[in-house]
């Protein structure tokens, strides 16, 4: 029952139209919405956690690169001071008064103004040196008082001004410890905020001064920056709603901004932490995100996923709509096919595949169509065959007859002893019948037809002496075509058998495309035919008057169509003139010859 209500048969390998149509449906609606629902949902929901951790890891980077940037700027500046041999030379002499204040304001003083002056960034530097030889150079200092509130200065002290200073106490090294090599290299550099640097929101970068000589600590610099210049990028304006940026120093201390204490941290299992360490100042910066925001675009994904589905839905519809429509135009061209066959195009064929009713159809169809055409070919190809041999035997009676006259010239001149001439005339004589004979084809390209011709003539000319002038105005354009063969000849002879009456006769031949037909002229200046005559020539039941002229006329014409063929124009006593007309059609020409007549056409356009 449900079989024939869905309209199957059961046949091998039949599949009716209603079980196509029905499964189609259900397949383009029904899958694709639910494959594209379940998998974008669920791969959708996957792949936000790692896209937001790969944009957060990304934003961290270019945070930590500032920083570095920023702290790496503040130790070229003291750098220039802890590698500088005669800074070195100046903290450990013992000499005191003049000498040493002399060396200072020469050489160091200049300096340091030099250094602060060259740097944009707030900061103060505070050089302390263990030799108490030196004097002290130092502006008002207070635990009240923002070292950095006034300009940028530096302050030269004694080392013993912070010996009892608990921060200095908190360093991982002292006076008499001894020096690692990387201490040399400028690797032991510390970033902490020490002193009254919270209160103000300064952080200082430390490092102690070393003899190289002696190896051993001769004094210890500090530059006090603000926090918000160093971690001027450290920000959260860049990232999701609600998500905190902070920067821890080595401790786990939080340094920057200035938060509660664990507020940053409070809540931490609602959100998504990811961490990037500095390892220059052993500074860690953290970013935590809410995985609510995390919530919210899963909440978009699923909005999303449901308008992709409607909208996927709405688009199959619109598919089944189309493939009605396909089937439907099936149909119309059954239709249309068979208004063509009754119309007499049997050679119309259906081209449906599959093992459905339609494929049934176009097979039946095709057969019928086929077996039709066959009957009609066996009769067209018999009268075919019938005209061929005609032609065959039209131009089969070209050839004896100029054959007899040259071997009687031939005769001639051997009898007159005239043998360059004789030569000329055999090897122009096997030039023309290789080119009349032409492996048997009966198409030929037109530079050969035009060739025989030439050659024809050559052995007029030599039978005739001097009595023949020819003139050739052949167009290169046209040697890219074919025509069939023996179509100059036969007028070229007409002309000197008919024409031929006073002491000389000049032939023009020429050749030309136009548009797409092919142009052969033929003119002399004989003695010319009357109305009568030419009415005779056209005459198609005239045996033997025109009868080469009219084959070529009629080959051309079976060949090519009525539209083609030969015209005459003549007058008694003037001369008469021949046009030909072929389609200009490419045949299997060789190459250089397809080469010189594009190269023809291409300066013929631009002409």
């Amino acid at each position: 029952m449900i079989g024939k209500a869905l309209g199957i048969v059961q046949k091998s390998g039949f599949i009716s139209f209603g079980f196509k149509l029905m499964i189609s449906y259900l397949v383009l609606v029904l899958t694709p919405v639910s494959l594209v629902g379940f998998i974008a949902y669920h791969s959708s929901l996957k792949s936000i956690q790692t896209q937001a951790e790969s944009n957060l890891t990304a934003a961290l980077v270019q945070m930590k690169e500032n920083v570095q940037y920023k702290t790496s700027g503040i130790q070229r500046i003291s750098d220039q001071i802890f590698y500088d041999l005669n800074i070195q030379k100046l903290l450990r002499t013992s000499q005191a008064g003049w000498t040493s204040y002399e060396k200072l304001q020469n050489y160091a003083l200049p300096m340091l103004q030099n250094i602060m002056l060259q740097t944009s960034a707030k900061m103060q530097m505070r050089i302390y040196f263990v030799e108490t030889g030196i004097p002290e150079i130092y502006g008002e200092s207070s635990s009240d008082l923002d070292p950095l509130s006034d300009t940028n200065r530096f302050d030269l002290l004694h080392y013993d001004r912070i010996g009892s200073e608990n921060w200095l106490r908190s360093l991982p090294w002292s006076l008499d410890s001894p020096i690692p090599v990387g201490v040399y290299k400028g690797q032991e550099v510390l970033w902490r905020q020490v002193d009254n640097d919270k209160k103000f929101g300064n952080i200082s970068m430390i490092r102690r001064l070393v003899d190289f000589d002696d190896r051993k600590t001769i004094g210890l610099i500090r530059i006090i920056v603000k926090e918000k210049e160093i971690f001027e990028s450290v920000s959260d304006k860049d990232l999701s709603e609600g998500s905190i940026v902070f920067v821890k120093d080595g401790s786990g201390a939080v340094i920057y901004p200035q938060l509660p204490q664990d507020s940053s941290t409070n809540g931490e299992k609602d959100m998504l932490r990811i961490s990037q360490n500095a390892e220059v100042t052993g500074w860690q910066l953290n970013a935590l995100i809410p995985k609510k925001v995390l919530e919210k675009d899963a909440i978009r994904v699923r909005n999303i996923t449901l308008l992709v589905c409607v909208a996927s839905t709405v688009l199959l519809l619109l598919i089944g709509a189309l493939l009605s429509r396909y089937f439907s135009e099936r149909v119309r061209r059954i239709l249309l096919s068979f208004d063509a066959f009754r119309a007499g195009e049997f050679d119309n064929r259906m081209d449906f595949s599959g093992k459905d009713e339609f494929a049934q159809i176009a097979r039946a169809f095709n057969k019928m169509g086929r077996e039709i055409n066959e009957l009609i070919q066996e009769n067209y190809v018999v009268n075919y065959q019938k005209k061929e041999a005609e032609l065959e035997t039209l131009q089969a009676q070209i050839n004896p007859h100029f054959l007899y006259n040259t071997l009687s010239s031939i005769s001639r001149l051997a009898k007159m002893g005239e043998l360059d001439k004789l030569q000329s005339m055999v090897a122009g004589l096997a030039r023309f019948y290789r080119l009349t004979l032409n492996e048997g084809k009966t198409h030929i390209p037109v530079e050969k037809e035009l060739e025989q011709a030439k050659t024809y003539m050559e052995i007029q000319q030599i039978k005739h002496r001097d009595r023949i002038q020819v003139w050739y105005d052949i167009h290169p354009e046209v040697y890219g075509y074919e025509t069939i063969k023996l179509i100059l000849q036969p007028f070229l002879e007409n002309a000197l058998q008919h024409a031929f009456y006073a002491d000389t006769m000049t032939i023009k031949l020429t050749a030309r495309r136009e548009k797409d037909r092919l142009i052969f002229c033929i003119i002399d200046d004989g003695i010319g035919m009357s109305r009568e005559q030419l009415h005779r020539i056209r005459n198609t039941e005239a045996v033997r008057v025109g009868y080469g002229i009219r084959n070529v006329d009629e080959r051309i014409k079976l060949q090519y169509g009525q539209q083609f063929g030969v015209v005459f124009g003549s007058a008694l006593g003037m001369g008469t003139s021949v046009r030909i007309e072929i389609p200009a059609v490419l045949g299997n020409i060789p190459k250089e010859i397809a080469f010189r007549t594009k190269q023809a056409n291409r300066t013929s356009e631009s002409g």
